[in-house]
């Protein structure tokens, strides 16, 4: 039977850490936190609920995530954000695959608590995500803060029953000042890898963005927050392109 090793990687999630860990008790060998010098209690409830802890400066969510995967003791990985926690469903999902583990990596649906209410649609559920990994076949990738598994050339997946809990803002607020600093990072990601945006993508893709979520992905059913969530993630795709074109104007200048 391989062991399973769950990472989570947390700052400042003094509010969240606890549901994740109980949530991973029933499959987890070891339950190792990474850490980027919170200043909360943090430390204080991973350590008291059994989990390794370790400090780590934060460079970026991918390399934060790999780093925690590199300290783990098993090379079967679970990787959780503080703000997840597994489902019954699912627990109960891994813990077969414990006793029956024939795939290189396992995917799941992640479903989202919004301002308390879980969305399922909008465009954010079913929402994807593989978190289940032997670390020998997978590594984190993506373009920063988005990022995703990526399996080697050859391994194979399987989905698990049962969703992902993801308790995600509280408030409309909250979902905003995110989005400012992602669209920060996300843009600041593109320019370093040379790409270039004009006007009508900046315009067009955004709503498009918000007629894909409300419409097509029936995010009208998720009531006012459906509303909210499809306007805020057009919102999102216009940030990140605006700061682009900013980014490459700024060193247009500079030349």
């Amino acid at each position: 039977m391989p062991q399973i090793s769950v990472v989570i990687i947390t700052f400042n999630e003094e509010k969240n850490i606890a549901r994740c860990i109980a949530s991973v008790k029933s499959v987890a060998d070891e339950i190792l936190v990474v850490d980027s010098f919170s200043q909360d209690t943090t430390e204080h409830i991973s350590k008291s609920l059994g989990a390794a802890f370790i400090e780590h400066a934060f460079e970026g969510h991918i390399e934060q995530k790999n780093y925690a995967v590199s300290r783990a003791r098993h090379d079967c990985i679970l990787s959780l954000d503080a703000d997840e926690a597994l489902s019954p469903e699912l627990a109960a999902g891994i813990a077969a695959v414990k006793n029956d583990w024939n795939y290189d990596g396992y995917e799941c649906s992640r479903l989202t608590c919004y301002c308390g209410q879980w969305i399922r649609h909008s465009g954010w559920y079913p929402d994807s995500k593989l978190r289940l990994f032997d670390r020998r076949k997978a590594r984190w990738g993506g373009v920063n803060p988005h990022d995703r598994i990526i399996m080697s050339p050859g391994a194979t997946t399987q989905r698990l029953q049962g969703d992902l809990l993801h308790y995600t803002f509280a408030s409309v607020a909250e979902h905003i000042a995110q989005i400012n600093r992602f669209s920060e990072i996300k843009a600041e990601g593109l320019f370093r890898k040379g790409k270039k945006i004009n006007a009508v993508r900046v315009l067009v893709e955004p709503l498009f963005k918000f007629f894909k979520n409300y419409v097509l992905k029936a995010g009208f059913l998720d009531g006012w927050y459906g509303l909210i969530i499809s306007v805020n993630s057009a919102h999102a795709v216009f940030l990140r392109y605006a700061k682009l074109y900013e980014k490459n104007r700024a060193a247009r200048t500079e030349k």
